[in-house]
């Protein structure tokens, strides 16, 4: 994933804060049992959020404990164990290794490719365990790539492709609540899609790849389109998230969603113009 589904950490209370890293952690442990240590740089704050609303709508049977850790060797870390945190973890990995697998085709990157091979084996597992999931990841990323390559600058339809796909990933299971959580998952990844463009666009220009905005970028207001844009899907996954019936770590779940996936667009757009006074003191 990208890592823009991210905490506001300063508006976060200590024992929110404490309970976030605590699913972190636990899924970096289940990464780690499903696919050994290489499972876990597929660890990410996106797939921390799915554990943590998965948890807070169906409230499984959770373990919690406290062990040390060689990232953080000061002190012991909470952890949370429980099935929809391995369901974060099948569903991270599945990701990793169809990226790694677009990366391969698209630039031929080694690292990758036997980053990849590793997962291959755990990866069909999960394929063979969640067979829509993994036919939505394929037939999606299939089509943006394909997409991409055609030059099609149509945003609403390349970001529905990732928007797809995160719509089946959040469905964990078929039942009351998968219109919500699909609903939310479709938002969710246009907004990431869209938040990932706007943050390559000028890593894009220099290396001459495709990147939707680019054309838009010449324009004046690109920066403010893609804030109503980011607007507009976050609107509509935090309604789905309003009408499910969460009260575990509601407080958290509604930090990331109201707050902390701005957090990141604030940061870019910051940097943009820094970039851009630096250009302009540059041509004087």
């Amino acid at each position: 994933m990208y890592g823009y589904v991210v905490m506001n950490k300063p508006e976060l209370k200590i024992r929110e804060y404490e309970e976030y890293r605590a699913y972190y952690c636990g899924l970096c442990k289940a990464l780690k049992r499903q696919a050994g240590m290489r499972g876990q740089l597929a660890l990410s704050y996106d797939m921390t959020f799915l554990a943590l609303l998965l948890t807070a709508l169906y409230e499984p049977e959770t373990k919690k404990y406290k062990e040390h850790c060689i990232v953080h060797p000061i002190g012991s870390q909470s952890i949370r164990e429980n099935s929809c945190i391995e369901y974060a973890a099948d569903m991270s990995l599945m990701l990793t290794w169809y990226k790694c697998r677009d990366d391969y085709a698209d630039d031929r990157n080694m690292l990758k490719a036997a980053y990849g091979s590793v997962l291959a084996k755990k990866v069909r597992r999960i394929e063979n365990q969640y067979p829509r999931q993994a036919k939505s990841v394929s037939l999606n990323l299939g089509k943006l790539v394909q997409l991409e390559k055609e030059q099609i600058t149509d945003i609403d339809k390349l970001s529905a492709c990732f928007g797809n796909l995160l719509a089946d990933i959040f469905v964990m299971k078929e039942d009351e609540w998968q219109t919500y959580l699909s609903n939310f998952g479709f938002y969710l990844g246009k907004f990431v899609y869209i938040m990932d463009a706007y943050d390559d666009v000028e890593k894009d220009r220099k290396k001459g790849s495709f990147n939707p905005f680019l054309e838009r970028e010449k324009q004046d207001g690109l920066d403010d389109w893609v804030k109503q844009l980011l607007i507009m899907c976050a609107t509509e996954f935090a309604k789905s998230f309003e009408k499910m019936p969460i009260i575990q770590d509601a407080g958290i779940l509604r930090n990331i969603i109201y707050s902390g996936v701005f957090c990141r667009y604030a940061n870019i757009r910051k940097q943009r113009a820094e970039n851009m006074e630096e250009q302009h003191e540059k041509s004087i």
